[in-house]
């Protein structure tokens, strides 16, 4: 198929035929030389100048370079950059020095953007952009061929050897992105270079394909740094607040239930609760009762345990000793948290990006056990108390147990170097260099809370001189959060893929290295560090 050379003056590069009956359509589109009825003159009575596409689709020949690379139809002249200056017409210009506003993509008038000139190829599919540095994204949605390298001084638009056309991206973004519609996509003389992620755990991917049939030739492609993870939250510092002392027994002789002669006993100290939240207390025991003839056991302490039991009282006869039988005895600490996983795996790859897996954070610690209550005693009261025997002391109470400490949260992981990554499709690489640079270090997993003092005993009640009563056992500590694991250190490989593997052929691979594992929570490093990044001159997801 043939379309006219001859070009239009007017700006669209269109000659309006005016409305005509199809004879006079045919006769006139004859007579201006097009060789076609394209469908501006069927549906636009418009006899378009189609640009020069190659010979690929019926066009000019084509060099090493890939000259001509596109649809179908002759070319207005040179469209090589390898053979010499190229033609007006044969595609959209780019260059940062001689574009300008307003400009139109022409030799004369090139666009500044790269990622416009791409985008504005259309049916030309060329884009033509000097050996500068394009400080800019750019997305390829269409199968454009992109000749860069070249030196546009004097209007020549020329290759230039060993030269490269640069595409600086902005951190944290893909410097260049060619989309799944963009089969049969061709680049020439690129260097394209991601910069080092800010974002913490944040990638840095130079190239990114999703699902298209694409070719580099003699490409730079180059990764910065991925960031480092997220460090996991600590839990506090200090540990939870010291629940109250355990209440105290009432002495002897004091009568202090209001009721005379045998009926009368004197209290032990009342039961303390430590309230820790989400269904976690701890109650110290308490103390037992003063009698008149005998002293009542203490309570155990809660949560029930080996540790934590309540002390016997003052018999009516025979010995008796609070450091033997008549003490509460303390609570046992409270079991510590379970510390969170370090992060394993090797992460997903997809056309967002590259995702890393985290650490988990740990559990809370355990409130320690109650202390038990200290055993009541008996009495031996001024008889003419009362008109009767007045009761002995009470016991005192156990303290309840300090609260658990908080957990260390998980790490996220470091993010990823990588210079080309491919999901689904089919990049085929020519005279190309491909470097990564260094993953991100994985997360530190968060610290953990000490676990909270036990509650102190209350005493037992004084006997004066009868027995005095015993005291209450100490609250158990509250056992320690766990300690958040790790997060993953971040891959580095010079490709990443799923699906096919790239067509590397005599291009040159460099892998950088790779982020080491995040440490567990207060510097654990043997049991929940994450694992370092996986590296390679390919990876596969």
């Amino acid at each position: 198929m043939k379309t006219a050379t001859r070009r239009s003056k007017a700006m669209s590069g269109h000659t309006y035929l005016g409305m005509v009956g199809v004879g006079a359509l045919l006769a006139a589109h004859a007579a201006t030389g097009c060789g076609q009825l394209s469908k501006d003159c069927e549906f636009m009575l418009e006899c378009v100048e189609y640009p020069p596409l190659a010979s690929g689709g019926g066009g000019a020949s084509s060099s090493s370079s890939g000259g001509g690379e596109g649809g179908g139809g002759s070319d207005p002249g040179n469209c090589d950059p390898e053979s010499g200056s190229v033609d007006e017409g044969c595609g959209v210009f780019a260059s940062v020095s001689l574009g300008a506003a307003g400009a139109t993509g022409t030799k004369e008038a090139p666009l500044a953007s790269l990622a416009t000139a791409v985008a504005a190829a259309g049916e030309l599919k060329r884009v033509y952009a000097c050996a500068e540095v394009f400080a800019e994204t750019v997305t390829v949605s269409e199968g454009v061929t992109i000749y860069g390298g070249l030196d546009c001084s004097g209007g020549t638009w020329s290759a230039l050897a060993e030269m490269k056309t640069t595409v600086q991206g902005s951190a944290d973004e893909i410097a260049l992105r060619v989309e799944s519609t963009a089969d049969g996509a061709k680049l020439y003389d690129l260097a394209v270079r991601a910069a080092d992620a800010t974002v913490a755990g944040g990638s840095s991917i130079a190239a990114l394909v999703d699902g298209a049939t694409v070719s580099f030739t003699r490409c730079e492609i180059s990764a910065g740094k991925g960031a480092a993870g997220v460090d996991g939250a600590d839990g506090p510092s200090v540990g939870p607040v010291q629940p109250a002392k355990g209440a105290d027994g009432v002495a002897a002789c004091s009568d202090s239930d209001g009721m005379a002669g045998l009926d009368s006993v004197n209290l032990g100290g009342a039961a303390t609760n430590n309230d820790c939240g989400g269904g976690a207390i701890s109650i110290g025991g308490g103390g037992g009762n003063g009698g008149p003839l005998g002293g009542s056991p203490g309570v155990s302490g809660q949560p029930l345990g080996a540790a934590g039991t309540a002390g016997t009282g003052e018999p009516a006869a025979g010995a008796w000793d609070c450091a033997t039988v008549g003490g509460g005895q303390g609570g046992s600490n409270g079991t510590p948290g379970t510390p969170g996983l370090g992060a394993t795996g090797p992460g997903t790859l997809s056309a967002s990006g590259y995702a890393g897996s985290s650490g988990t954070s740990g559990t809370p610690g355990a409130p320690g056990q109650g202390g038990g209550g200290g055993g009541g005693a008996k009495a031996d009261c001024d008889s003419a108390m009362a008109g009767s025997q007045g009761a002995g002391a009470g016991g005192g109470a156990g303290g309840a147990g300090g609260c658990g400490g908080v957990q260390g949260e998980g790490a996220g992981p470091g993010g990823a170097s990588f210079a080309l990554v491919s999901i689904n499709a089919s990049v085929t690489l020519s005279e190309c260099t491909l470097a990564s640079g260094a993953g991100g270090m994985g997360g530190a997993g968060g610290d953990f809370q000490p676990g909270g003092n036990g509650g102190l005993a209350g005493l037992g009640g004084v006997g004066g001189a009868a027995s005095n009563a015993c005291d209450g056992g100490k609250g158990g500590k509250g056992g320690n959060g766990g300690p958040g694991g790790g997060g993953l250190g971040g891959p580095s490989a010079a490709i990443a893929h799923v699906g096919a593997t790239p067509e590397s052929g005599t291009s040159t691979l460099t892998a950088g290295t790779p982020g080491l594992g995040g440490l567990g929570g207060n510097g654990n490093v043997q049991s929940n560090a994450g694992a370092d990044g996986a590296v390679g001159e390919a990876l596969a997801y």
